[in-house]
């Protein structure tokens, strides 16, 4: 699960962050990531190949992550409602003892959620590209700081570390980085959690606009139906408490999107 040559973790990190050479704990890291195995929870497979490589397994409820990833604004927005917000989740993404990974920036939205995390004892991992840090944008405080050649890498990254996925408002990165991950959960990638945290009604017309994806016949329901909206901090872990998963299309494998 390692990622791209040249970027492995230092030696302080946890264990659940540093590469291993270990063929299996590889082949266990490419399970969880692929969604077959769950954190010691084995999914039921049949021993039937379905059409387009889709293989049945039973719905199983996912534990807690150990990681969250957020994205958000390198902005702050024009309502104060949204700093708030964020500073909100940074705090309870500490409180709860879930690890922060995050673009790795100070300043905007996201140096918000990474100072709210950092001030209430939290781990907050930052990921970011090379250029970024030259141009003096790096938060130079946090747990850990990964820096890496290309955008994509720093996506592929924060995916690797994370086993649940929030976006806060933001503006093209994050709804970049968003639908990428909507897009691999599609693909069978991953069966992590996938929400949108709709402060200030930010995402109701995107919200709509998934729905019109599933009335035009392009978005499955169950698909849309796995990805969560709402305003309220605490409902959304409660639903990521409650979040299962079940059936889902295999099309790829994660060879295809390392960077």
């Amino acid at each position: 699960m390692g990622g791209p040559s040249g970027l492995n973790l230092p030696e302080s990190s946890p264990p659940s962050f540093r590469r291993r050479p270990e063929s299996s704990f590889n082949t266990l890291c490419e399970a969880l990531k692929t969604g077959f195995v769950s954190f010691g929870r084995v999914f039921e497979l049949d021993s039937g190949l379905r059409r387009n490589d889709e293989r049945k397994a039973s719905p199983v409820d996912m534990p807690q992550p150990t990681a969250l990833c957020v994205y958000c604004g390198s902005q702050s927005g024009d309502h104060p409602i949204y700093a708030e917000t964020a500073h909100a989740f940074g705090l309870e993404l500490a409180r709860r003892g879930i690890a922060l990974v995050y673009g790795g920036g100070k300043v905007g939205l996201m140096g918000t959620v990474a100072n709210a995390a950092l001030n209430g004892g939290g781990k907050v991992i930052g990921v970011i590209p090379r250029q970024l840090v030259e141009r003096e944008v790096a938060h130079t405080g946090l747990s850990e700081l990964v820096v890496v050649d290309t955008m994509h890498q720093r996506k592929t990254r924060m995916y690797e570390l994370s086993q649940a996925f929030v976006a806060l408002p933001g503006g093209f990165g994050t709804m970049d980085e968003m639908f990428e991950m909507l897009t691999w959960a599609q693909l069978g990638l991953h069966r992590y959690p996938c929400a949108f945290l709709d402060t200030h009604g930010y995402y109701g017309h995107l919200r709509s606009m998934m729905n019109h994806m599933v009335a035009e016949g392009f978005v499955a329901q169950g698909r849309r139906d796995s990805v969560w909206f709402g305003d309220s901090v605490s409902e959304l872990f409660d639903w990521m408490n409650q979040y299962h998963v079940g059936i889902a299309p295999r099309g790829i494998d994660a060879s295809s999107i390392k960077a």
